[in-house]
C-alpha cells in the first residue's frame, strides 16, 4: 500500500515538472515579424527578428519575401549598422491603386547582408525594421524568409500556417491583419517607436502568464504528492 502510494506521488510530480518545462521553456526559435498585427488599409513598422540558432555559425544573409498577390505601395528599409539592404522591385500582373495612382511593380523582396565582423553570433538575434503602407485589404500577409548561415546553411521559413491552428515545422513569419474600424484612428498617426513598444510588450506578457501557470501546476503537484506520501506514511487505527 505505502510503495503503491509512493509510485502514485512520483508519478503525479513527473507530471507537474514535464507541464511546467513545457510552459516555461523557450519557444523554437524562428524569424518571427513584430509586432504580429497591424490594421489594412494603414501604414506599419515591423521588424523581422532573427535569432541564431547555431552553435558554431553566424548568420550573415537574410531574405524577406513580400506577397505578390497583395503588394504594398510603399516599402522603406531602416538602414542596420555593418548590414547592406537591397529592395527588389517585381511587376505586377495587375496593377493596383494607391491613394488613386495606379502602380504596376512594387517591392517583392528585401536582402540584408552583413559585413565582416557584423554578423549575427551564435546566442544572439538582430531586428531588421521595414515600414509598410497603405497595407492590402486581406486577412494576413505570409512573409517567406530564407536565413543564410557563415557555412552555407540555408534555413528556409516558408511554411504558411496550418488551417488546423498548429504550427508547421519551418513557419514564415506573419503579420495578421484587422479590418480598420470606422471609429478608430489611422495607423498611419500612431509612431512607430509606440508600436513596436506594444508588440514587446504583448509577447513579454504572454510569456510571462504562461510561466506563473506552469509553477502553479507543478507546486499543485508537489503538494498532491507530499499529501499521498503522507497518507501512506501514517499507520491506520
Amino acid at each position: 500500500m505505502k510503495q503503491t502510494a509512493l509510485r502514485r506521488a512520483a508519478t503525479v510530480s513527473a507530471v507537474a515538472a514535464a507541464f511546467v518545462l513545457a510552459l516555461a521553456g523557450p519557444a523554437a526559435a524562428h524569424v518571427t515579424v513584430n509586432p504580429g498585427t497591424a490594421t489594412q488599409g494603414g501604414y506599419t513598422k515591423v521588424s523581422f527578428r532573427v535569432p541564431n540558432e547555431s552553435d558554431s555559425e553566424s548568420t550573415t544573409k537574410l531574405e524577406i519575401n513580400l506577397p505578390v498577390e497583395s503588394p504594398v505601395g510603399s516599402v522603406s528599409v531602416k538602414p542596420v549598422p555593418g548590414w547592406t539592404a537591397v529592395a527588389e522591385k517585381s511587376k505586377l500582373a495587375t496593377p493596383v491603386k494607391v491613394h488613386d495612382s495606379e502602380i504596376t511593380e512594387a517591392v517583392t523582396k528585401i536582402t540584408w547582408t552583413a559585413a565582416g565582423g557584423s554578423e549575427i553570433k551564435p546566442g544572439t538575434f538582430q531586428e531588421f525594421d521595414v515600414s509598410l503602407g497603405p497595407l492590402p485589404a486581406v486577412d494576413q500577409m505570409v512573409f517567406k524568409a530564407l536565413q543564410t548561415y557563415s557555412g552555407g546553411t540555408v534555413v528556409r521559413w516558408i511554411d504558411e500556417p496550418a488551417t488546423d491552428g498548429t504550427e508547421p515545422e519551418n513557419p514564415a513569419p506573419v503579420l495578421k491583419l484587422a479590418a480598420a474600424s470606422a471609429t478608430a484612428a489611422p495607423s498611419a498617426a500612431a509612431p512607430a517607436p509606440a508600436a513596436e513598444a506594444a508588440g514587446d510588450k504583448s509577447d513579454s506578457g504572454n510569456g510571462s502568464a504562461w510561466g506563473i501557470a506552469g509553477l502553479v501546476a507543478g507546486l499543485a503537484g508537489l503538494v498532491l504528492g507530499l499529501l499521498a506520501y503522507r497518507k501512506a506514511a501514517t499507520p491506520s487505527a
